[in-house]
């Protein structure tokens, strides 16, 4: 399994979701489900409608984990679900794909989805656990709360949340730069 990074600078992610908005309205919101959610990409794929409509928190059983799971939908993420969802019946799947009759994409799809981006913007280090990797960085760079964080990821130590995001490597190599010898 190859490492990934979240997305850190906000101008780029905001580049990436406008990339999707553009390109295709379903990649838009599972885009936008994994930056401001941080649910993995197995629990983003199983959403309904029925999940996030007229609802202010999307709870789920975390398959990973097989803990229940209540997250707020943030306002940003609300309005863009809100019109994605008009229409749509109350059992399709939100990240529905093309084939068959109401399936979800598959995790390799979603994969090959955010590697046509990484490819497109020159990222390294992309793949669908970037979305909730980039969640996660930024929630702590606008927070500072790193205990939060790690009940959210249901991480055991706030050192392994620090480290799964990659800010104690940014730290690292931050530190090594300024580093002076003579």
């Amino acid at each position: 399994m190859n490492f990934v990074q979240p997305i850190r600078e906000p101008e780029l992610v905001q580049d990436i979701a406008n990339y999707f908005r553009k390109q295709n309205e379903r990649n838009y919101i599972m885009f936008l489900l994994g930056i401001y959610t941080g649910l993995r990409i197995t629990d983003i794929l199983n959403l309904r409608v029925r999940d996030v409509k007229n609802r202010n928190t999307i709870v789920i059983r975390e398959k990973k984990t097989r803990k229940q799971r209540t997250t707020e939908i943030n306002p940003v993420l609300k309005k863009a679900l809100s019109s994605y969802i008009e229409g749509k019946d109350y059992n399709e799947y939100l990240i529905k794909s093309r084939r068959g009759r109401n399936k979800p994409i598959s995790r390799s799809m979603a994969y090959k989805i955010m590697r046509q981006v990484a490819d497109e913007f020159g990222l390294e280090g992309i793949g669908t656990h970037t979305l909730r990797k980039t969640f996660g960085y930024h929630f702590y760079k606008q927070t500072k709360d790193v205990v939060t964080l790690q009940k959210i990821f249901n991480h055991s130590h706030p050192e392994v949340t620090l480290r799964y995001i990659g800010i104690e490597q940014e730290n690292i190599n931050t530190a090594i730069r300024r580093f002076r010898i003579y």
